[in-house]
């Protein structure tokens, strides 16, 4: 088994009923990566948890809402999380390492190249990479919410065969199965459209904060790197090995047909970008349906305070974002000239050249409707 996978779990499927570890579960994934591991895989895992162990040793009566709190309780909680990782491969002769990360690392090129180098030799070493969002330091417009957003952006990064997202419904329904008895499970997907949002679920649990929708808003960042996505349950011994070889109790996501150049993929997904570009519907289906670039005609107006240099999100006029790209403007430049010709844009502003946004530094993050 010459792969190299990316598990993730997350707080609902780790924690007691009651709040704090459920030793067994813990024990029971880490047999099922085990085994991956003594076949021959390179095994990451992305586990959340952190909150979830620590708010009850903590002295919280339940789970905290207030940002302070909770990461109080991570910083109580990733320390007994990783010690039940640790002592629960441990059985098996693994070595387990902690690697914490936050949104800015992937931001920074140079970061996720020094984090990347860190896993890669991780791995060589047949340690098996344990990987969580540093909690205590990151702040909510930053997070990843309940980490299915890092396992992908872990998947892309380490180039994996596979991302398996762990939950505890089989995989993406038609409906709420726990709630529609004719509920149909959808066992495939090769393009995710705007329908399979909109079934998709919401909440998740009293110790998550998760739902099927961040799901597969992962599996779609996944699929931008060319990584297969399944997500699914895994409850009994050998559950996870057969999800691997593709008979999962859950859906899957092609992958290798949607792969973007490195490059796109920071852009698109890695990037934090900073400011907002709104334009007409004429930019919108330039860029959409065309493959254009995006010209100073096409502008509405810029928003926030950007550079030239800058990822910078693209907005059509009702609010609805169709994507990222490299602005070659500062944004007051782009103020000056929204709505004008090139030539008369030439004419105002001077800039390296004439495109907004030129199309190869363009990444689509628009869902588009189902036909």
């Amino acid at each position: 088994m010459a792969q190299r996978i990316v598990v993730k779990i997350g707080s609902s499927s780790l924690a007691s009923s009651e709040g704090g570890l459920n030793g067994d579960r813990v024990r029971f994934y880490a047999d099922e990566l085990a085994s991956l591991h003594k076949a021959g895989a390179e095994v990451l895992l992305v586990t959340s948890g952190a909150v979830a162990a620590g708010f009850k040793p903590i002295g919280y009566a339940s789970r905290p809402k207030l940002m302070h709190e909770k990461q109080a309780a991570a910083a109580v909680g990733q320390a007994l999380l990783m010690r039940a990782y640790q002592e629960a491969f441990e059985a098996h002769r693994i070595t387990a390492a902690q690697i914490l990360l936050t949104r800015p690392d992937f931001a920074s090129r140079s970061r996720s190249q020094h984090a990347h180098r860190t896993i890669e030799e991780l791995l060589r070493q047949r340690v098996i990479p344990i990987i969580n969002e540093n909690d205590t330091v990151a702040v909510d417009e930053l997070k990843f919410g309940e980490n299915d957003s890092l396992s992908a952006l872990v998947a892309n990064l380490v180039k994996a065969n596979g991302l398996y997202i762990l939950t505890d419904i089989e995989g993406l329904y038609t409906a709420d199965p726990r709630k529609d008895p004719n509920a149909q499970r959808i066992d495939r997907v090769e393009v995710i459209s705007e329908e399979l949002y909109k079934i998709a679920g919401g909440a998740g649990t009293a110790v998550g904060t998760g739902g099927m929708r961040s799901k597969i808003e992962a599996a779609r960042i996944a699929m931008g790197g060319g990584v297969s996505t399944f997500i699914g349950r895994v409850a009994e011994p050998g559950d996870l090995a057969a999800a691997v070889a593709g008979q999962g109790r859950g859906t899957y996501f092609a992958g290798s047909l949607h792969s973007l150049p490195a490059k796109k993929q920071w852009i698109g997904f890695l990037s934090v970008p900073q400011g907002r570009v709104i334009v007409d519907e004429g930019a919108e289906a330039a860029l959409l349906t065309k493959g254009r670039s995006l010209l100073p005609a096409g502008v509405i107006r810029a928003e926030g305070d950007f550079h030239p240099g800058d990822v910078v999100e693209v907005a059509n006029a009702n609010g609805r974002t169709l994507g990222r790209g490299v602005s070659n403007y500062a944004s007051w430049q782009l103020t000056a000239v929204a709505g004008l010709s090139s030539k008369e844009a030439q004419r105002r502003v001077d800039v390296p050249r004439i495109e907004v946004i030129h199309r190869d530094e363009w990444v689509e993050t628009y869902v588009q409707q189902s036909q």
